[in-house]
């Protein structure tokens, strides 16, 4: 098996990707302190047409180097918006009938493999601090909370990991129904 060289990959232009249908999914940043955190998060929402990114609080935003890193361009080619309070992007979301998910840790959170996302719904999803995770008044205003299953010792997964884990499984079941 021959290793593919980049030209061959057939990938959209920057043009050709907004231009792209994307997927109903919206994705929100809260507080993330981690510029590499933030670049991962760009770059794997360009990886599956995500609609748009909201970087929130503390939230670091492009252009900066440091983001720039990982992200490798796909600040160019997401959509996204800067805003100072996470909560007015919730109660905002939720207007547009847009279905708003915390990924944390909380009673009576959705494992993932038991989410099943319902078609024609358009999905938020918010992420938080490394730290502190997702405010419980952000919890508060969501119409649910997606846990990621885990079995190890830790009690943790890093934001950009737990971001790709979650877009990759909501892509999956959503694209499957459609």
């Amino acid at each position: 098996m021959r290793k593919l060289a980049n030209a061959e990959l057939d990938r959209k232009n920057i043009n050709e990707f907004k231009e792209a249908q994307k997927t109903p999914i919206i994705i929100v940043l809260d507080d993330i302190r981690s510029l590499h955190n933030i670049g991962s998060v760009f770059r794997t929402s360009d990886a599956f047409l995500i609609e748009k990114i909201y970087l929130c609080g503390i939230t670091a935003t492009p252009p900066n180097k440091e983001i720039h890193k990982t992200a490798l361009g796909a600040t160019e080619t997401v959509n996204w918006e800067y805003a100072k309070d996470v909560l007015e992007v919730v109660n905002q979301l939720k207007l547009e009938n847009v279905k708003v998910y915390s990924v944390e840790q909380t009673e009576n959170a959705v494992m993932l493999d038991h989410f099943e996302p319902e078609t024609q719904s358009k999905y938020a999803l918010i992420f938080g601090n490394e730290v502190k995770g997702v405010s419980q008044e952000a919890i508060n205003l969501s119409d649910g909370v997606i846990e990621i299953p885990q079995l190890g010792s830790k009690h943790s997964l890093n934001i950009s990991v737990s971001a790709g884990i979650v877009i990759w499984d909501l892509f999956q079941k959503i694209t499957a129904s459609n």
